[in-house]
């Protein structure tokens, strides 16, 4: 077996080993910025980094650089993309990275943006592989984690007579959160994986009955059922794929993400929205994706693959997996299984740790088919998606005023067509879909580069209250594009070598009611971000947003009317490398959240950083301390924290009290290395953290531990 790929190569180490520490704190910007939008403070969102990770181990030769691998870097627009192909179609290969400034578009603060993944060299040779090769020259990697938190929780360790009073009313398993994961890696061409995960509360268990029978213990011979984990890890994930072999762009078997055009037709998977960036308004589909991450929704099981024939790209796909769904209708089989038929919601928490969360696991099968064809051509592509999807059992939702236009039933079918066209300094794109029921989503964004330091961003966007997809995700304020209009501006314009102001304004209004509001209304949101940079060793930024949204009030608990809700963000940011082997972060965020007719809120964070990591010394030491004092959880402060490989955490500080955390990075060989994490958040005003529920704390702390190791061979 012979394989056509491209080879490894030389590294250029004054460019590709630098850190740049631009880039991260960027993406620790627009981590933070998503975590707040989801509400989510440890969310697994290693397949938004995947691409950083790879191509900073495996930089592009820019004198080889395909458009697709570019786009995947998310740090160019396509104005400076074509710029680039142009260029190197005229006037041959770079010599110097930094000749890029005599490419329109590129200033040198774009150049340095793009370091850590580039390099610049003469010296290709395509060549051809056997599998052997490949085997032996692949790399491996086992990763695997444990975390847990230190205090005892309201949900474990119930005793018998308080688990059969309260059936739901305890955790199955342990409080240790687990997983595990091996890669396979070739170049950018061949991988394969294997991963499973068990989550705080569930049980890890191998064999067994799915479903126990419980003694009541109360004089009678009455049992309930508690259900089981058989199979070990409660969620697993893998994939087999190959890239960029002949005429196969991407062929995966296993579990994969699918994104295209702006995410209004088929986008299944994460993405950054509105960011510390106003470009970042503009979506890059990246076809299909292999699957690596532990969220247990956001993904396709089955296979996908997309082929190459000349200027068009045909892509087809096919998903079947089971889902979690919260039964209404059952009917029970002459074998004893539960076919459910009628359900009211999907569940996507991907926790299987209660009863009833153990119930609605997998409880129906999900069908989806779909595909694309993109034509590519120099500055222009168009490509129309499809994707239909089938369920095994009826969704249909309590009724309500709100959800009427929700989808509800067991198919959906949405197709759309998409572009992206640059014209000297416009890149032109959008995306138009339309849904079964007849309901349709636009958007249209222009990116303006007037000169390399002013670039101006409009964006339109427009999505019917009867629009139905649920396997969407466009920029839009609602979790799914639906029952929305807005018009975007923003604005980057580098005003020195060492200043850059970015602003946006986003106008959006619902034409409908949604469940926390029981009228139509409209929102506002204005973010502003001054970036300085005096030297190679200080970083800082200045940054103002505000928010006006509408909420529900209540007179006499019966009558509902929306009143204004605003809140409004100042920060402060430096960043100092104040020797080679140290450096300090510092920030301060003051936060204030104004209620129509209730008492206004204040917030404030403060948080300090050190970062010890010394050349040819095995351990990198990483130290936080952070204040905080806020009314309550309207007026938290989210502050991202450096974290172990592909972890993330961005808790959100309220009440008032002090957290802190080290973490220790061990490179015992080149091969293994180890993290250690302990974080602890300490509360002056709290001695009961979630009140009420099973992660109940009856303490004024809370500590978490987290310890990693990862083995290359």
């Amino acid at each position: 077996m012979c394989l056509g790929i491209t080879p490894s190569y030389a590294q250029n180490d004054s460019i590709n080993n630098k850190n740049n520490e631009q880039v991260d704190e960027s993406l620790n910007q627009n981590i933070e910025i998503l975590s707040e939008q989801l509400q989510a403070e440890d969310g697994d969102l290693s397949s938004l980094t995947d691409n950083w990770v790879y191509y900073k181990k495996h930089p592009i030769n820019l004198n080889r650089a395909k458009r697709e691998e570019l786009e995947e870097l998310q740090l160019l627009n396509d104005i400076q993309i074509n710029s680039l192909m142009k260029h190197l179609a005229k006037n041959g290969n770079l010599i110097n990275i930094y000749e890029l400034q005599s490419v329109d578009g590129f200033d040198l603060a774009s150049i340095k943006k793009i370091l850590p993944f580039v390099y610049v060299s003469d010296n290709f040779n395509s060549a051809h592989f056997s599998a052997k090769e490949m085997f032996k020259d692949g790399k491996h990697e086992f990763v695997t984690r444990y975390q847990r938190i230190l205090e005892p929780q309201l949900g474990y360790g119930l005793n018998d007579s308080l688990r059969n009073a309260k059936p739901n009313g305890y955790y199955l398993g342990s409080a240790d959160r687990i997983f595990a994961r091996y890669t396979f890696q070739y170049n950018n061409n061949v991988s394969f994986a294997i991963a499973g995960e068990k989550d705080a509360g569930e049980e890890f268990r191998i064999g067994g009955n799915k479903i126990d029978s419980i003694p009541l213990n109360d004089g009678t011979n009455q049992k309930r059922a508690e259900y089981r984990q058989t199979k070990g890890f409660d969620f697993y994930t893998g994939h087999i794929a190959i890239r960029n072999i002949k005429f196969i762009k991407t062929l995966v078997i296993g579990d994969y993400q699918a994104t295209f055009g702006q995410g209004l037709t088929l986008w299944q998977g994460f993405a950054f929205g509105k960011s510390a960036s106003p470009m970042g308004i503009k979506r890059y589909g990246a076809g299909i994706k292999p699957y690596r991450s532990f969220d247990e929704n956001r993904f396709f099981r089955g296979v996908a693959g997309t082929f190459k024939l000349k200027r068009f790209e045909v892509t087809g796909l096919a998903s079947y997996k089971k889902i979690d769904a919260n039964a209404t209708i059952a009917d029970t089989l002459d074998s004893g299984e539960i076919d459910v038929v009628g359900i009211s919601s999907l569940e996507i928490s991907g926790l299987h740790n209660t009863n009833s969360l153990m119930q609605d696991k997998g409880s129906i099968e999900q069908t989806i088919f779909g595909g694309n064809v993109a034509y590519n051509h120099r500055s222009l592509h168009i490509g129309a998606t499809v994707q239909n999807m089938n369920l095994s059992a009826e969704l249909v939702k309590t009724p309500s005023l709100y959800n009427q236009f929700d989808f509800q039933g067991k198919s959906n079918f949405v197709g759309g067509l998409d572009y992206n066209y640059v014209f000297r300094n416009a890149n032109f794109f959008g995306e138009y879909s339309m849904s079964a029921n007849g309901g349709k989503a636009f958007c249209q964004g222009l990116i303006l580069a007037l000169d390399p330091k002013l670039t101006f961003i409009a964006h339109y966007r427009n999505f019917e209250k009867n629009f139905q997809n649920l396997y969407g995700n466009a920029i839009s304020e609602n979790t799914l594009p639906q029952n929305e209009k807005s018009i975007y501006i923003g604005m980057e314009a580098k005003l020195f070598k060492s200043l850059t102001f970015s602003v946006y304004l986003d106008q959006y209004k619902f034409g409908w009611l949604q469940s926390s509001k029981s009228a139509p209304s409209i929102g506002r949101d204005i973010f502003t971000q001054l970036n300085y940079t005096p030297t190679k060793k200080i970083d800082m930024y200045f940054r103002f947003r505000h928010r006006t949204k509408y909420e529900n009030n209540t007179i006499d608990n019966a009558y509902d009317y929306l009143v204004p809700y605003a809140q409004y963000n100042y920060r402060y940011n430096l960043s100092v490398q104040i020797s080679p082997d140290i450096k300090l972060k510092s920030r301060i965020e003051y936060t204030q959240v104004d209620h129509a007719q209730q008492a206004n809120e204040e917030g404030v964070a403060f948080a300090q950083d050190l970062i010890y990591k010394k050349m040819k010394f095995p351990f990198t030491f990483t130290l936080r301390y952070a204040i905080f004092d806020t009314k309550s959880y309207d007026s938290r402060v989210y502050v991202y924290e450096n974290d172990v490989l592909y972890g993330y955490s961005v808790p959100a500080l309220y009440y008032k009290g002090q957290r802190a955390y080290f973490m220790v990075n061990w490179d015992i060989t080149r091969n293994f290395e180890i993290w250690v994490r302990v974080a602890q958040t300490l509360y002056d005003n709290q001695q009961v953290q979630s009140v009420g529920s099973l992660n109940q704390i009856d303490s004024n702390h809370k500590t978490e531990l987290k310890l990693q190791a990862r083995f290359k061979f």
